[in-house]
Order: structure tokens, then C-alpha cells, then sequence
């Protein structure tokens, strides 16, 4: 039987701070939006933009992470899952498209030109390890 593939890649700014949810025996949520612009040129050969906003969902060491060293306008690259799920509000059922991120590379920000990554408790002299990989497990949330 043929399995699927759901993967998401995305390099974008922040678009506000990460929001913090703390969980049971220590489990950590981070979310926040991300940016990601395309630039292409259109038909009179004008270059334009087009920005395109994706909610970003990061569990446990991954979210440490991003309370620690992620604020808004922040540069990163993120692989992970698409995730749809519904919920009720004021009556009204809502559908929200989510990525679930279980790769995390800080790439710098607006602000600056720092195109390091940075991983937790890294020595600023070392070279950066591999991206922080979250296992896969079945939270419910």
C-alpha cells in the first residue's frame, strides 16, 4: 500500500512574537504566523511581491526554543507537517490550516545581517549542530 506525503518547508519572518501555552508534565506549545513572500515579475515586467501568512505550531524542545531566541520579524526555517483541524466559535464552526514544525533553523532577522544558527545551550564559537528534530508521538492537540 502507498503511503503519503505531508511536508511543508517554509523560510519567512515572524510575523509577532511567539505565544506560550504550558501543558502537563512540562509540555510546551509555541504558535505564532509566519511570512513568506514571493517576488516575481508580471506581464508589463514589473517586479511584485506577494506575502502569504502560515500558522506555525512548535511542541516541547522546539518551543523552549522559540520563547528563548524568537521574536517578531525573525528570520527561520521550518519543516513540518499541514495540519487542518475545525473548532466552534460563537456558534460557528472554524476551519484553521496549521504547520506543525519539527524542524527549526534560526536564520537571523530584519534587524540584521546574522545568517548563524543557533540551537539551545550552543557555545558561540562552535559550529551549529543539525536542526532540532521533535519525535513524532500522538497528541490529541
Amino acid at each position: 500500500m502507498a503511503r503519503g506525503v505531508n511536508k511543508a518547508i517554509l523560510i519567512g519572518n515572524l510575523g509577532r512574537d511567539p505565544e506560550i501555552q504550558n501543558f502537563d508534565k512540562g509540555v510546551k506549545k509555541a504558535s505564532f504566523s509566519l511570512a513568506t513572500t514571493e517576488t516575481y515579475r508580471n506581464r508589463e515586467g514589473q517586479e511584485m511581491e506577494q506575502t502569504e501568512w502560515h500558522n506555525i505550531i512548535l511542541w516541547r524542545g522546539l518551543a523552549e526554543i522559540a520563547e528563548k531566541f524568537l521574536r517578531k520579524g525573525s528570520q527561520v526555517y521550518i519543516e513540518g507537517r499541514i495540519r487542518n483541524r475545525s473548532y466552534e466559535k460563537d456558534g460557528q464552526k472554524r476551519y484553521i490550516t496549521e504547520i506543525e514544525g519539527d524542524t527549526l533553523n534560526l536564520l537571523g532577522s530584519r534587524q540584521s545581517n546574522d545568517s548563524s544558527s543557533y540551537q539551545e545551550n550552543q557555545p558561540s564559537a562552535q559550529p551549529a549542530p543539525p536542526p532540532v528534530q521533535e519525535p513524532e508521538d500522538d497528541l490529541p492537540f
